[in-house]
């Protein structure tokens, strides 16, 4: 019963979403208050009733109740209580529940907290947002029921696929999801202000929370994947370019680039059509990842589903609502002129070029991922884009986006002076072209990736610090006053601060990663011990392992420097036998100076075992970086000015949107 409860709430929601799109609209078109008014009511009961479905799916993985189709595909008695719920979303069919679910929160939302939104504009958001719910309602009950029943039911379930039964893949798809549905948010303000023809910086200020929180999940979303394909793979690499990692990728460079196009809207009333037209790009990238991840055109271990049906009704997803957004666009973006002016040398223009690096470098991953897809269409044969491509093609935008980045943030609005800029930058320059030639000097070969790794990084970091003491008036004004304006400054600007300075651990981190990481294969029989990267490492012994659902070799090698045992590493090399799959469990001592990353590999006829060792310098700083830069997308959603109608409080609406 628990199935059809389920299954008919997502028939509910889907009906409740038809009249929170066309009510709502047609009332603000016409002017009718009363019909506006249903879009808020819709949007709490469509949340209401897709949590309840969301719900039973989940209970009837957690009971392992293998009459659902789904459950008896993706579960298993045996599996770990935490991987019996994340198999509710290790799938297409309950990822995609989980999708719309998160969609209809994201309009619950804007119902209880956008009491400050003007009513005509709260509707057609609210309008906007159901239109969407209703197209992957509809692709979910006609092609992805998740609620199917057995009429017979085996006696247990085929299992998740090994590859997800780990806690970084538990969480990964929900935050990216939080992320990529978050960015719908923004397209439905934007597509709201094509439709009213008005963008202010009210608008500005009521879309960036949205943004930035997506931004922000996005952010987590992706440093958990690359975690998790780090340690798990057995490949020792943080990032592949694999076509679904771009697929998050995308619409994250996007939102960065939304987020600083909407401050200039918000502070200069000026980039109005642009940042409509980026809210419009930005949710357009999660389509396509939509399409990427589920339609089957792309083999990827991420991959949820292959079925060219689906594809066929995503693609018709992404038809009507980014050729229909673009479209509307082309029509109503004359009406979003600008008269404001500003000089090159301005704060305006340095967010301009922020945002044509980050668009172009997005476009660059976009030509990257589906390239290999256009030229099997046009040519019938297989073409490889791989790392090389992406690291030659995309790196340059970033090296030229982190050298603006200091002085962009510091410069005056309108009309700026460069040499009065510098000022306070000359001495975090100096720091940071020390501390590449210093890292050049001290490295024993490698080219100037790592040193330009550690100036940009340093630069970056130091620029934002130096942006919070000129702020502040440090230098100029007395102690207490300078902790008086420090405590004073907005949350928003300590969170810019901070995101910029993960911004900056990640560069140093990701050079040094890329140009110093330090690889060995080799056969060894236990007991054999051989020196690596300024350690001794010895092969006690290969053990066999019974786990809850899986069996295992799991080694056991010393780890001693100087003589001096520092660890003992375990890596694994499992069998699912349920899937019949095979999957590794890298051993790994880490520090803050970097990780020391073992694998173990087939016993060989003589006895011995395959042992793959890496030394992965500042890795553990990639991830603290993505750490950095969520934390500070998050202080800054705690500012005020950002929380849905801050700043409008007290103040008609009417007054509130001109």
């Amino acid at each position: 019963m628990t199935a059809e409860i389920g299954h008919l709430a997502v028939v509910f929601a889907f009906m409740v979403a038809v009249v929170q799109m066309t009510v709502p609209l047609i009332g603000a078109r016409a002017g009718w208050s009363n019909w506006m008014a249903v879009a808020a009511p819709a949007a709490l009961l469509q949340a209401l009733l897709l949590i309840l479905s969301f719900g039973a799916l989940t209970w009837a993985f957690v009971t392992s109740d293998f009459s659902v189709q789904l459950v008896a595909a993706n579960s298993h008695s045996a599996k770990p209580m935490i991987y019996k719920i994340s198999g509710t979303w290790g799938n297409h069919e309950g990822s995609l529940l989980l999708w719309v679910l998160i969609l209809a929160l994201f309009g619950g939302a804007v119902a209880l907290w956008g009491r400050g939104l003007p009513d005509r504009l709260k509707a057609l958001v609210l309008a906007v947002q159901a239109s969407i719910g209703v197209a992957f309602m509809l692709f979910l009950l006609l092609t992805s029921n998740p609620f199917i029943r057995l009429e017979f039911p085996p006696f247990d379930g085929n299992d998740l696929n090994p590859l997800l039964q780990d806690p970084g893949l538990a969480f990964h798809p929900p935050f990216l999801y939080l992320g990529y549905v978050g960015l719908s948010m923004a397209f439905s303000f934007a597509i709201a202000a094509l439709i009213e023809g008005k963008v202010d910086a009210a608008w500005a200020r009521w879309v960036r929370p949205w943004t930035l929180a997506a931004w922000v999940f996005l952010t987590i979303g992706i440093g958990l994947g690359s975690w998790w394909a780090y340690y798990e793979l057995g490949w020792g690499g943080w990032w592949f370019w694999d076509p679904v990692e771009n697929a998050s990728f995308m619409p994250w460079l996007i939102a960065a680039a939304l987020l600083h196009s909407a401050i200039v809207v918000e502070k200069r009333n000026t980039l109005k059509s642009w940042t409509i037209l980026l809210a419009i790009l930005g949710f357009s990238f999660s389509l396509v990842g939509t399409f990427i991840v589920r339609s089957g055109v792309i083999t990827s271990v991420h991959a949820f589903a292959n079925d060219p049906t689906r594809g066929v009704f995503i693609l018709g997803i992404l038809a009507v609502f980014i050729g229909g957004a673009l479209t509307l666009y082309a029509a109503r973006a004359h009406a979003l002129r600008s008269d404001s002016i500003f000089a090159l040398e301005s704060r305006e223009s340095a967010l301009v070029m922020n945002n044509l690096l980050l668009v172009v470098a997005t476009l660059v991953v976009f030509v990257g991922t589906l390239w290999p897809l256009v030229a099997e269409m046009l040519t019938g044969r297989k073409v490889s884009v791989g790392p090389p491509f992406f690291n030659i093609s995309f790196t340059p935008f970033m090296v030229a986006l982190a050298m603006i980045l200091p002085l962009g943030a510091m410069l005056p609005w309108k009309r700026a002076n460069l040499t009065r800029a510098m000022r306070p930058l000359w001495g975090p320059l100096a720091v940071s072209i020390s501390l590449g030639a210093l890292v050049w000097a001290l490295q024993t070969g490698g080219g100037m990736l790592t040193p330009l790794g550690a100036l940009l990084g340093a630069w970056i970091i130091l620029g934002a610090l130096a942006d919070l003491g000129s702020r502040a008036k440090i230098g100029t004004a007395g102690g207490r006053e300078v902790l008086r304006r420090l405590r004073n400054l907005p949350r928003a600007d300590w969170g810019k601060a901070v995101a910029h300075a993960g911004v900056g651990v990640l560069f140093f981190s990701i050079a040094a990663l890329e140009a110093g990481t330090i690889e060995d294969i080799r056969v060894v029989q236990p007991g054999e011990s051989y020196a690596f990267a300024g350690y001794e490492l010895r092969l006690e012994q290969v053990a066999p392992l019974q786990g809850p659902n899986y069996t295992a070799d799991r080694a056991s090698i010393i780890v001693l420097r100087d003589g001096v045992e520092q660890t003992v590493l375990s890596p694994e090399k499992r069998f699912y036998p349920v899937q019949r799959f095979p999957t590794t469990e890298a051993g790994i001592q880490r520090t803050w100076a970097g990780d020391l990353y073992l694998v173990i590999g087939d016993q060989q006829a003589d006895g011995g075992w395959v042992v793959r060792s890496f030394f992965k310098p500042m890795a553990n700083w990639l991830w603290a970086g993505m750490i950095i830069m969520a934390l500070g997308g998050t202080l800054s959603l705690t500012d005020r000015r950002y929380r849905l109608g801050a700043g409008q409080r007290g103040r008609p609406a009417s007054v509130a949107a001109e």
